[in-house]
């Protein structure tokens, strides 16, 4: 695989929207410019996300994989940091 990340890769992995706003629950570091999601610009998020996070990558590739809805979680009334 190379360098650049291909939207389909990311798009599989389910709604971006709803796995954004877990991302911040589970990391408040995260702000909400880190998580913009840009057509063709995949690579680029991944790199926002782990310069933030201090993770590489493929990490990151990873931790949204496995960042999965959960009913309790989304139902949660938490108030993000702006």
């Amino acid at each position: 695989m190379g360098t650049k990340m291909k939207y389909e890769e990311i798009k599989i992995l389910g709604d971006w929207d709803s796995k954004s706003k877990l991302l911040r629950r589970r990391f408040p570091q995260l702000m909400p410019s880190d998580l913009k999601l840009e057509k063709n610009e995949e690579d680029d998020l991944l790199d926002r996300i782990a310069q933030r996070l201090q993770k590489t990558k493929a990490e990151v590739l990873e931790i949204i994989k496995n960042t999965i809805p959960n009913k309790f979680i989304t139902n949660l009334k938490i108030k993000y940091h702006e």
